[in-house]
């Protein structure tokens, strides 16, 4: 997984390939009779191929899906009851409270929702998610995440990308780089966009400084689900004469400069455009899916949102069918500030839980029924949680001290709650959870060492989780 920590060899590959040309016919032989080596080859002359590669150790899951709450859902009103907060309400908080993200500090808000317990495990779950909370078994709470930053952007670049700068490859791109994809038709990361793109911007799914065919693909549902990939020729003759003239110079320019890793991806993304102008209408078309299997996404649900949701969700199942390594769900617009209420909190998060819940636990019951669940790690949450006492009457600031994130399936115990935070759900006062606590264990169960996953940059050997990041073993199964 280390990349440039030797010098190079005096000879290229690309050479050395050139001038034994004729020694290689059992190679073309063994393309012919096995897909499998075929990817092989491609994998040694083509370094911008997304090929399946090796993994430092067993891995539990293959795929993940990352269902991303953009603004910083409440902890205390969805997965992290409080009851303090119910004796104290409308009272001044009676700890020391830091300098919030506004600095305007009310008193003490309690949930407006009531927690229920669910499944064999009791998990409690608040009456937001009534879906979900059929889900609890499968649930392993989080409720000590933290965060170095109380601010969107950053925050948001430390969640995606560890670090809190701009310009740092996202944890879809690492994955990518380090394990490849098993679909040669799809980009091995993707992003399906519900309408909000993060706070932040693109640079959230960037590939940084790791080759650029590793950035996220963003596709939206729709008559142009990715932009460039329609062809612009009349007929697809044309189309292929033109690529191949463009691959051949291509390739000649790689032969005068060898380990161009700009030119490697480009052509690789070239490569990939073109499979994906069938690839993408094949997987865009739902209507192949069964009735019941819809109902259960929520795509015949009332809201135009709930559904829309509930079919970004479907195509994340397909997505991990095919083979494709990480998948990021963005969240939709439903008239109120993302899951950031600064003010009106039990309409904005009710707003927002009603688009997500059925699908969401729409896609956790598909995926365990078709026995992708135990292979397939799910992440739930957003860049930092909410404060226990109100901002102005009725919202709730920042607070990236203590909250929750969930994550199911994928090599991960079920139906239980790691770590906590202190009575008013403010800080986590046990089993503190660092976000790159969080990165070192999804590679983890990804089958990757997180120390050795390594990219040569700005003279040192960089990596997703920096030189910080602990496997959380308690809850690998």
């Amino acid at each position: 997984m280390h990349c440039r920590r030797y010098l190079s060899p005096p000879v290229s590959r690309r050479q050395m390939l050139a001038q034994c040309a004729n020694g290689f016919g059992a190679v073309a032989l063994a393309t012919l009779l096995s897909e499998s080596s075929e990817r092989a080859v491609r994998a040694d002359q083509e370094p911008g191929a997304l090929i399946a590669r090796g993994s430092h150790r067993p891995a539990k899951a293959t795929s993940v899906i990352f269902l991303y709450m953009d603004g910083g859902p409440s902890q205390v009103d969805s997965f992290d009851p409080k009851p303090r907060l119910d004796r104290e309400h409308g009272q001044p908080i009676r700890m020391k409270v830091p300098a919030t993200q506004f600095n305007n500090v009310g008193n003490v808000l309690k949930c407006p929702w009531a927690f229920r317990r669910y499944g064999e495990s009791g998990l409690p779950v608040s009456d937001l998610f009534p879906h979900i909370g059929r889900c609890a078994d499968e649930l392993c709470v989080v409720r000590s995440m933290v965060s170095k930053f109380s601010e969107h952007t950053s925050a948001n670049y430390f969640l995606h990308t560890g670090s809190g700068l701009q310009g740092r490859p996202s944890m879809g791109s690492w994955l990518t780089y380090g394990l490849g994809s098993e679909c040669q038709d799809l980009p091995g990361f993707v992003v399906l966009n519900g309408g909000l793109i993060p706070v932040g911007g693109l640079d959230n799914f960037g590939s940084g400084f790791l080759p650029a065919n590793h950035q996220g693909s963003i596709l939206k549902p729709g008559k142009r689900p990715i932009e460039n990939v329609g062809p612009s020729e009349p007929t697809a003759e044309l189309q292929r004469g033109k690529l191949a003239l463009l691959e051949q110079f291509d390739r000649g320019l790689l032969a005068r400069h060898p380990h161009h890793d700009q030119l490697e991806a480009a052509i690789a993304n070239y490569e990939l455009a073109f499979r994906m102008q069938s690839a993408v209408p094949e997987l865009m078309d739902l209507s192949r899916e069964t009735a019941a299997t819809k109902r259960l996404y929520g795509m015949e649900a009332d809201g135009e949102l709930t559904r829309g949701y509930g079919a970004l969700c479907l195509l994340a199942r397909r997505l991990v069918e095919r083979g494709v390594r990480f998948i990021e769900l963005t969240c939709p617009s439903v008239g109120a500030d993302r899951w950031d209420q600064h003010g009106n909190l039990k309409d904005g998060h009710e707003k927002n839980a009603r688009v997500v819940d059925q699908p969401i636990a729409g896609l956790l019951t598909d995926l365990k029924s078709r026995g992708l669940l135990a292979t397939t790690l799910v992440v739930w949450g957003g860049e930092f949680g909410r404060t226990p006492m109100a901002q102005g009457a009725d919202g709730r600031d920042h607070n990236p001290f203590g909250f929750t994130m969930w994550l199911a399936g994928g090599g991960v115990k079920g139906g239980m709650i790691y770590g906590a935070t202190d009575d008013y759900g403010y800080y986590a006062v046990e089993n503190r959870t660092e976000i790159h606590d969080l990165h070192a264990t999804m590679l983890h169960l990804l089958g990757i060492d997180h120390t050795r996953l390594t990219f040569r940059f700005g003279g040192r050997d960089v990596r997703l989780t920096d030189v910080h990041g602990n496997v959380v073993g308690d809850i690998v199964a």
